[in-house]
């Protein structure tokens, strides 16, 4: 899963009251977000196994689908961790790779884990099968680091923000807008959710996001707020990269994400991630070697950009000066 090439996902996804009723439905909700983040982490932990012993057996993607007779497509999903996976197929992948009695039964075992839905398939198509991998990546990071070049972050959006950036996309239907701007907002809620633990997440953005007139002006002084009361929550730091910062490595690196994960119950986290985004398609890059360039470039934009209380300063000025707030 080191380098995928998939199409494009612009993107780039509690209240306690009194009363029993009222704290079940949160056990219930911060359970289901659980669920949602419990397949991701075994669908990426099977495929990089399957796709080890594929590559130890010698056995290219092809002849594997010719001998499990198959698509090439298919294998290629279940290494890439895009989708659940059948205990049979795990069984007949492993037997063609020679694998150990031992771990193909506990390869069989957890496939059974990567069946869990998340809330996403509740929007049908709005949500590409492979961007499931990437909403499934981002809900169970500790961790979200990225860089925006030309607009405000899918996490950070106001609605009316979100609905201008697909104005101008005629192919796209008023109700298929609608799901995609309600799958952007229901990403959101993992900034905030209380079990497990919301994400840190630290973003760089380029003044160029600010000033540039996304919808109208009303819009963009709604959304420019909305990036100062975000700021103000203790897991979230906004920064702003000054366009007189000049020429550096976000540039020619352009929008990107880093995610990194939990501990958890392994005696090693989940490889990090990179999630970078063009316009026909998408990266995902988990090499330690591929990590490490981009955290040459995060301590470059880090070093770059304003501090939080310039950040604000700047972001209240364009409020007011550029967008007449």
């Amino acid at each position: 899963m080191s380098r995928q090439t998939v199409p494009l996902f612009a993107g780039n996804a509690c209240m306690l009251q009194n009363g029993r009723r009222d704290v079940a439905k949160i056990d219930r909700r911060e359970s289901r977000v659980a669920d949602d983040m419990g397949s991701t982490v075994p669908r990426r932990q099977l495929g990089r196994a399957l796709r080890d012993l594929r590559t130890e057996a010698g056995v290219t993607l092809d002849a594997a689908a010719e001998a499990l007779e198959c698509s090439r497509q298919k294998v290629w999903r279940i290494e890439s961790g895009l989708g659940s996976v059948r205990g049979v197929d795990v069984r007949a992948m492993c037997e063609l790779y020679a694998a150990r009695g031992e771990l193909t039964r506990a390869l069989t075992a957890l496939a059974g884990e990567t069946k869990a839905k998340g809330w996403w398939h509740a929007y049908g198509d709005a949500i590409p099968d492979w961007f499931e991998l990437y909403v499934g990546l981002e809900s169970a990071a500790c961790r979200i680091r990225r860089y925006d070049e030309a607009l405000i972050p899918g996490l950070l959006q106001t609605r009316s923000y979100a609905l201008a950036v697909y104005q101008h996309r005629a192919e796209v239907t008023d109700d298929e807008r609608e799901r995609l701007v309600q799958v952007r907002l229901q990403r959101q809620s993992l900034l905030t959710r209380r079990l497990p633990s919301a994400p840190e997440m630290d973003v760089v953005i380029s003044e160029g996001a600010l000033l540039r007139i996304v919808g109208d002006r009303p819009t963009m002084v709604e959304q420019l707020r909305h990036l100062l009361d975000v700021g103000e929550r203790e897991n979230v730091h906004v920064r702003v990269l000054p366009l007189s910062a000049g020429l550096h490595r976000g540039v020619e690196a352009g929008t990107f994400v880093m995610l990194e994960f939990p501990l958890g119950n392994r005696a090693t986290p989940e490889p990090s991630v990179i999630y970078s985004e063009s316009w026909t398609g998408a990266l995902y890059l988990d090499r330690p070697e591929e990590f490490a360039a981009y955290e040459k470039v995060w301590k470059s934009l880090d070093q770059l950009a304003f501090d939080g209380g310039q950040s604000r300063h700047l972001i209240n000025k364009i409020i007011g000066e550029v967008h007449h707030g």
